[in-house]
């Protein structure tokens, strides 16, 4: 089982380390600070997610990728029992030289492997928040380690149709910081930090409550996928769609979307003492929602954190 995760751990973190930097690609439309970010995206495969999709999802694939592997050596590591390749063939066929046993994985091989799937997002993590220097602009590391790791099992299932940005509302912070963060997720780069506000009765200066129901006008913690535009009576929105089961599946139902909003500003803030609250929207300051909006609609990830542990714990999303 060692050699086995061990080869797994190498080949997923090889793949994803080469792969990393050039996880964008598409028809190259929008420009900020005269770096383009695509409109649309053709679809590209994440290689390390297609390793490992096919190695741990489906353990068949591992049986045919470790065949022509499989040595005495090996399959007394793996303490496994084997099963002959083919179990009967004709005459024509069994003259040929037949494949060797092959290891049949258990549920701990799988367990092992995932295992070692995590370590590697979390050290890709690291290692991008430190590059970036994220810390200096704010940005809580446990936030962006949960937002990676979130973020690579969207991109596993499919779901994120727009690879280029990553957006991170980090709640842990007081709502009089710019804690709204858009990452280039290409060049690695911050594209924007900017204030967000929270649900009214989520709490004033800080957000420490957080629901899901319709009405409660707070906010709802999670990962979110951008969906369209539409204009409002807030002007430019865009739609959320919820995708962290339990935890924010009903943002389309109570309206959750992104906007801009004249309470969110500095001038408020001078006025007021602290930014408005909204009824459980993400709302950003009028002079920029429009860019952001536009460059983050379509498909891009939305993540909004605090460190409650009751969600970190049990979000679909995080923990899948």
């Amino acid at each position: 089982m060692r050699v086995l995760t061990n080869l797994l751990f190498k080949v997923t973190l090889s793949s994803m380390v080469l792969t990393a930097p050039a996880m964008i690609s598409g028809n190259r439309n929008y420009v900020h600070n005269g770096n383009p970010l695509p409109e649309k995206e053709t679809a590209m495969s994440f290689y390390s997610s297609a390793v490992i999709r096919k190695y741990i999802d489906h353990p068949t694939m591992m049986i045919h990728a470790i065949t022509f592997l499989a040595t005495p050596e090996l399959t007394a590591a793996l303490k496994v029992p084997v099963t002959t390749a083919v179990a009967s063939a004709p005459a024509a066929v069994t003259t040929a030289r037949m494949p060797e046993p092959v290891p049949v994985l258990r549920a701990p091989d799988m367990a092992a492997a995932k295992a070692a799937e995590l370590r590697v997002v979390i050290n890709q993590a690291s290692f991008i928040y430190a590059r970036m220097n994220l810390n200096a602009q704010g940005l809580d590391a446990k936030a962006f380690e949960y937002a990676w790791r979130g973020y690579h099992n969207l991109l596993k299932k499919g779901v994120i149709h727009r690879r280029s940005v990553l957006s991170i509302c980090d709640f842990s912070q007081s709502s009089r910081a710019k804690r709204m963060y858009v990452i280039d997720v290409q060049h690695r780069k911050l594209l924007y930090r900017t204030y967000v506000a929270h649900g009214q009765n989520s709490g004033d200066e800080y957000a420490t409550s957080f629901s899901n129901e319709p009405d409660s006008y707070k906010s709802s913690l999670g990962f979110y996928v951008t969906q369209r535009t539409y204009i409002g009576h807030n002007g430019l929105s865009l739609k959320l769609n919820g995708v962290d089961s339990g935890y924010n599946d009903m943002a389309m139902k109570r309206q959750i979307v992104l906007h801009g909003s004249s309470y969110v500003s500095d001038k408020y803030m001078q006025d007021y003492g602290t930014l408005g609250t909204s009824l459980g929207c993400p709302a950003l300051p009028a002079g920029v929602s429009r860019e952001i909006i536009h460059l983050v609609k379509g498909g891009s990830c939305l993540f909004i954190y605090h460190p409650t542990p009751q969600y970190l714990d049990n979000s679909p999303v995080i923990n899948g």
